[in-house]
């Protein structure tokens, strides 16, 4: 992954909600915009399809910064765009992954992960964030651009969809039900909040 540093240094005018916000705040480029969201501790918010939640409660996660950031980047016509990425989790990535493999008989747990890209670049506003894992996701079995402040049920179809049309029809998941996926992604949810507390 990338820094933010790669993304335009522009102004932020009163283009919008986010705008404003970040404004009132004394934030008025938008690498400093990315800089306040990066800097945020990563945490599980209350309504994670609330936009303004983040500000609200002054931590996120991948959802919610990148939420923000993405549509900061809308309303400053910048083309900085939100991608939701299927990674594979395994214990190298997330301490604890073993047992959930071993469970399900998997190689990993396909798991969603979120970042911004403008095309050329990636970055993840949660690289460097106590956020569960053991390193930042640099590998996806998918990836796919996606509204800001996608739901959380349309981001679900969207992960169920990919599944069925990508992450399935890989050779190494031959014979896997997608049942046995989305228990295991449950487990893996599980883990990660899990790992938050330690």
């Amino acid at each position: 992954m990338d820094t933010y540093s790669v993304f335009p240094d522009s102004p932020i005018g009163s283009f919008g909600p986010v705008s404003e916000v970040f404004l009132q705040r004394g934030i008025d480029t938008f690498r400093s915009a990315c800089r306040w969201v990066h800097e945020l501790p990563y945490g599980y918010n209350s309504d994670r399809d609330d936009l303004m939640i983040l500000f609200e409660e002054k931590m996120g996660t991948c959802t919610t910064k990148h939420a923000v950031i993405a549509t900061l980047a809308v309303e400053l016509n910048l083309l900085v765009e939100k991608n939701i990425g299927i990674y594979a989790m395994t214990e190298k990535i997330v301490t604890g992954t073993d047992p959930i493999l071993d469970k399900y008989g998997l190689p990993y747990v396909p798991m969603i992960h979120c970042f911004l890209a403008d095309g050329e670049h990636r970055v993840d506003l949660t690289e460097g964030n106590a956020n569960g894992k053991n390193r930042s996701i640099e590998d996806f079995l998918y990836t796919e651009t996606v509204i800001p402040n996608i739901a959380g049920r349309d981001e679900y179809l969207k992960y169920r969809n990919a599944l069925k049309e990508h992450i399935l029809k890989r050779t190494e998941l031959q014979g896997v039900d997608i049942k046995t996926i989305l228990h295991a992604r449950e487990e893996g949810l599980d883990l990660l909040k899990a790992n938050l507390e330690k």
